[in-house]
């Protein structure tokens, strides 16, 4: 398994884990790879260090990328901050489940009443909700799952 350091063009940065460095680009030329707070499938790799779960770790001698500075790394969320406001936002909206963009559009045009919601969207039909200027953010999917 090997760990990439992954942006999207909005500058959104993630982790990502994949099987070999083949893996990632054929996910990433399919379009696999989006994410996970915006849904962009334009995504590249960042200089990170080189982890490989699984196996006995390289020499650092061998290590091909490194952190451009200390400023790149950083912890998010150390404290539980990130982690209770999922739990916040979960407890706030309403799971319409597939039907989130159906109803993202009812509440963009006035047709039902405004409210937060969650739920699923393919890449296509988030796209078509952006088209349509409808302003909406991707969480990752394990949000769906108990947050302990």
């Amino acid at each position: 398994m090997i760990v990439y350091d992954l942006i999207c063009r909005r500058q959104h940065r993630f982790e990502g884990w994949f099987a070999s460095a083949d893996d990632f680009a054929r996910q990433r030329e399919s379009t696999l790879i989006r994410c996970p707070l915006c849904g962009d499938a334009a995504i590249e790799r960042r200089p990170s260090a080189n982890v490989q779960v699984g196996r006995a770790a390289a020499p650092a001698e061998h290590c091909e990328d490194r952190a451009e500075s200390p400023k790149e790394v950083a912890v998010a969320g150390g404290d539980g901050h990130v982690l209770k406001l999922m739990r916040r936002l979960i407890a706030e909206t309403e799971n319409v489940g597939r039907a989130f963009p159906e109803e993202a559009r009812k509440i963009h045009y006035e047709e039902a009443p405004k409210r937060g919601i969650r739920g699923q969207a393919t890449p296509d039909e988030a796209e078509a909700l952006r088209d349509e200027g409808i302003d909406f953010m991707s969480l990752p999917s394990a949000l769906t799952r108990d947050l302990n």
